[in-house]
């Protein structure tokens, strides 16, 4: 449902958002209440299970979930509903209510849905209009939409009576929740009290619009255009920065690499004069949704004691894509999308001198037409050596994570990267490029291999020493081992999110 005028104003809104007590007296008697739980809110455009795209949802859905299960946080994560959730969890959400959100000369709908799961309270935000399309990004007028969402996040806090002590944004979509928080609604008592923190999970992607959009669009006047305004544009990702008390990124390398212009699109300038307040931690995984012992997508589950299940699922997988079963034959894989960023101009100059070795070669991922168009070429060229699987396919790459023996990914910039990580729960050993998140969880001589130039012969150099090292099976058992154990849950980064919170709050 949405409608539209013309004419609407402030007072309306607020009359229809706060039922009962008014927004400014349920603040005041909530600063009187004893002192509890720590309110954080995630303010973000997707979360695992509900929709996925990336690896914004999986940081979302087990951040929120870990720090739940201390007890000391009463987390909450507000979202939009979009039409691809699905009815599974849709059917089961509770509807609370609704109003209409003032947006410049828009008083739009927005009906607010609840769902509790793993202890955390999960807002949807319903708008026909704006969410009721399939996928979650690409349209022409995600900036109307995502200025929507924003501004209805501070709307419907009054409505909840939640106001969070911390209120934690994620990448450009949820920038405007920050920017709102300290322009339209810094005036509010209710609102005086909330600290943000601003999360960067991919730099390239900040939010630019004209400055034509500036009132009309996304309701930012004249004496607040200076937050937003960059290189003669709107920057979303540039005023979320300037207003949030804390900026982060999901790896510590990342932190310090965007600080350059090679990483930061333009945006290293903003990242130095703010670096005072950047950190950057590292992202974890979902070790039980990831897991060797449990995971029923495999042929046979094996643990880093008995890891005789990955010749199982290395035999399988071999028969799966159609290359011979060689036990004694490395399998190096790919699970990925198939663009520059991810190191692939490197793999195409050398994979033909790779595959004139005992080795075979498995990618899974959808992309570039041109890295698409080659790998089919190489696997029709090298049958028994290679396989393109040019797809989508969630269940064949817990396959090829299980039954590979190397994984490669050699990226060009990589802000954290969530498959290096899986590949370990799997006893699949990393072969990685020094960059970003990658550098921060792979180290040469413990976990994994790592080369630190952007060179395709740096690259397959690495790769075949690690096809040597392979070859060495008291040698590869012991590396298998230690690259299976190694802890990547979210335990050790939500501590690390929990002092920052808590240095926020000081």
């Amino acid at each position: 449902m949405a409608t539209t005028t013309k004419k609407t104003t402030t007072t309306r809104v607020r009359k229809v958002t706060v039922a009962g007590e008014g927004a400014a007296e349920k603040a005041a008697k909530a600063k009187k209440e004893p002192a509890g739980k720590k309110k954080i809110l995630f303010v973000a455009s997707e979360c695992t299970p509900f929709i996925v795209t990336g690896g914004l949802a999986e940081v979302i859905g087990s951040l929120s979930k870990e720090l739940a299960k201390t007890g000391r946080y009463d987390v909450r994560v507000i979202l939009p509903l979009y039409s691809d959730i699905k009815d599974e969890y849709r059917s089961k959400f509770n509807y609370k209510g609704n109003l209409y959100v003032h947006l410049a000369w828009r008083n739009q709908y927005c009906g607010i849905f609840e769902y509790v799961q793993d202890g955390v309270t999960f807002y949807f935000l319903d708008n026909e209009y704006y969410f009721k399309r399939p996928g979650c990004y690409g349209y022409y007028d995600d900036g109307e939409r995502f200025a929507f969402f924003c501004r209805s996040v501070l709307e419907v806090m009054p409505f909840l009576g939640f106001y969070p002590d911390i209120m934690h944004c994620h990448d450009w979509q949820a920038a405007l929740a920050a920017i709102y928080l300290k322009t339209n609604y810094c005036f509010r008592e209710e609102y005086q009290y909330i600290r943000s923190l601003f999360t960067i999970h991919n730099i390239e992607y900040q939010g630019i619009y004209s400055l034509d959009l500036l009132c009309d669009l996304f309701d930012i006047y004249g004496r607040y255009k200076y937050l937003v305004e960059y290189n003669n544009c709107i920057n979303l990702m540039k005023g979320a920065i300037e207003c949030s008390e804390r900026f982060s990124t999901v790896s510590p390398t990342y932190a310090e690499e965007i600080k350059y212009p090679f990483y930061s699109h333009n945006l290293d300038p903003i990242i130095r004069n703010n670096e005072f307040k950047l950190s950057g931690i590292l992202n974890g995984i979902d070790v039980e949704g990831y897991n060797s012992e449990k995971d029923t997508h495999l042929y046979a589950n094996f643990t880093a004691d008995d890891m005789s299940g990955k010749a199982t699922n290395k035999a399988e997988l071999q028969k799966l894509v159609g290359l011979p079963q060689k036990p004694g034959t490395p399998i190096i894989s790919m699970v990925s999308r198939l663009v520059s960023h991810k190191g692939l101009d490197l793999v195409t100059n050398v994979l033909e001198e790779l595959l004139q070795d005992d080795v075979q070669v498995v990618i899974l991922g959808t992309g570039d037409q041109q890295y698409e168009g080659f790998f089919k070429y190489l696997a029709g060229k090298y049958p028994e050596k290679m396989s393109a699987q040019i797809q989508f396919n969630n269940d064949l790459s817990r396959k090829i994570y299980a039954g590979s023996d190397i994984f490669l990914m050699p990226s060009k910039s990589e802000p954290c990267g969530l498959s290096q990580m899986i590949a370990s729960r799997y006893g699949t050993v990393p072969v990685v490029r020094e960059t970003g998140g990658l550098n921060d969880s792979i180290k040469a001589g413990q976990n994994g291999y790592t080369f630190a130039n952007y060179n395709a012969h740096d690259m397959l150099y690495v790769i075949k020493q690690a096809v040597n090292d392979y070859h060495d099976k008291a040698l590869w058992n012991d590396l298998m081992k230690r690259v299976i154990t190694t802890d990547f849950s979210w335990t050790k980064s939500a501590g690390e999110y929990e002092k920052l919170y808590l240095d926020m709050l000081s």
